[in-house]
C-alpha cells in the first residue's frame, strides 16, 4: 500500500518541499536531503504551511508532519527509498554530478525522476550506471496543488520506467502528461515562455501595463483554458464543425504579425516598468499573502474541475479523493 511507501527528497527548496508536502498528504513517508543548513530548516516551515492548504482538499488518514526526516547526509536519505525526486538547482553541471552519485547508494531498480524544468535527460543522466532508471518528472508550482506532472524519457530511459513513474504520481494525485519526444522546456514551460516574451513586448511598447496584461488573461481566455486549453477552445470556436471551420475561417490570420515570439532586450527601463508594474498590483499584500490567495482560489478551481472534468481526466478525478 502507498502509505508503507519511503520517498526521498533531494533538494529542499520551493519544490522540493512542494513535493514534500504532497507526499506527505498521501500518507508517505518522506526523507529530505539538502547540504543547505538554512534550506534544512526552511523545509520544515515551508512543508508545514502547505499543509494547512491541502487540509482544505483533505489528507490522507495517515498524513502526518511527523513523517517528514529531514537529512544532511544523501546516503542516509537514501535508506530504504522506493522513489527519489530530485529538485537540485537548474543547473546541468550539477545535476549530473547529484545523480551520479545518487546513482551509485541506490539498488538499480529504484527510480531516480529530476524536476528539472528544461534540461535534456540524456544529457543529466549521461553520467549515470544506470541511466535507463532516470527521467524528467517535472512539476508546476505549487507542487503540493498543481496536478501536471510531465514526464520525459532520455535516449537510456526505459520504457518501464515511465510507465512506473507514472503509476506512482498518479497515486499521490497528479495528473501525469508523457512528453512523446525529448525537448529542452518541455511543453507546458515552452507554452508559457511565448505568451511571457509577447507580454514583455506589449509592455515594453507602452501598449499595456502589467495589470491590463493579466487581467487580458484572467478575466477572458485564461478562464476557458483553465477548462478546455487550447486546441479545444478553438474547436469550440469553429461552431458546428469545430476545428475544421475554425482553421478555414481564421488560418489565414496567422500570416498577420500578430506576435513577436523573439524576446525584446531585458532592458533597465523594460526592468522597472515590470516590477514597478507588479508592485503596484501587489499593493499592500505580501509574497505570502498572494501565497495565501493563490492557494484558495486553485482549491477552489480544482474542485470545480474535479466535478466537471472527470471524463477528460479520469486518473485524476480516482486519485484527487485521496487527498
Amino acid at each position: 500500500m502507498i502509505k508503507k511507501k519511503i520517498v526521498t527528497i533531494v533538494g529542499a527548496g520551493v519544490i522540493g518541499a512542494g513535493w514534500a508536502a504532497r507526499m506527505l498528504a498521501c500518507g508517505l513517508i518522506v526523507n529530505a536531503y539538502d547540504p543547505s543548513v538554512k534550506a534544512r530548516k526552511q523545509l520544515l516551515f515551508n512543508t508545514k504551511t502547505a499543509l494547512k492548504s491541502l487540509q482544505r482538499l483533505g489528507l490522507n488518514k495517515n498524513a502526518k508532519l511527523s513523517n517528514l526526516k529531514i537529512y544532511s547526509d544523501l546516503k542516509e536519505s537514501l535508506h530504504l527509498t522506493t522513489f527519489v525526486q530530485e529538485n537540485a538547482p537548474e543547473n546541468e553541471k550539477l545535476k549530473k554530478k547529484l545523480l551520479k552519485d545518487i546513482d551509485k547508494l541506490l539498488p538499480k531498480n529504484i527510480i531516480i525522476a529530476s524536476s528539472s524544468s528544461g534540461l535534456l535527460p540524456t544529457r543529466i543522466q549521461s553520467l549515470c550506471n544506470y541511466p535507463e532508471r532516470v527521467c524528467i518528472g517535472h512539476p508546476f508550482n505549487p507542487v503540493y496543488l498543481l496536478p501536471l506532472v510531465e514526464l520525459v524519457s532520455g535516449k537510456q530511459t526505459k520504457k518501464n520506467t515511465i510507465i512506473r513513474a507514472k503509476k506512482f504520481y498518479e497515486e499521490i494525485g497528479m495528473k501525469p502528461l508523457i512528453v512523446k519526444k525529448e525537448i529542452e522546456g518541455y511543453i507546458s514551460d515552452r507554452l508559457q515562455e511565448a505568451l511571457w516574451r509577447e507580454a514583455l513586448h506589449i509592455i515594453k511598447d507602452g501598449i499595456a501595463s502589467t495589470q491590463d496584461v493579466d487581467d487580458a488573461i484572467v478575466y477572458g481566455p485564461g478562464l476557458r483554458w483553465s477548462f478546455m486549453g487550447v486546441c479545444l477552445t478553438f474547436h469550440l470556436a469553429g461552431g458546428q464543425t469545430g476545428m475544421k471551420h475554425m482553421l478555414e475561417q481564421f488560418g489565414p490570420a496567422l500570416k498577420l504579425p500578430w506576435t513577436k515570439l523573439k524576446a525584446p532586450k531585458l532592458d533597465a527601463k523594460l526592468k522597472k516598468l515590470m516590477i514597478s508594474g507588479t508592485k503596484k498590483q501587489a499593493g499592500k499584500y505580501t509574497i505570502k499573502d498572494l501565497e495565501v490567495q493563490r492557494d484558495i482560489f486553485l482549491i477552489e478551481i480544482m474542485k470545480t474541475l474535479n466535478k466537471y472534468q472527470s471524463n477528460n481526466f479520469p486518473n485524476w478525478n480516482k486519485t484527487f479523493n485521496k487527498f
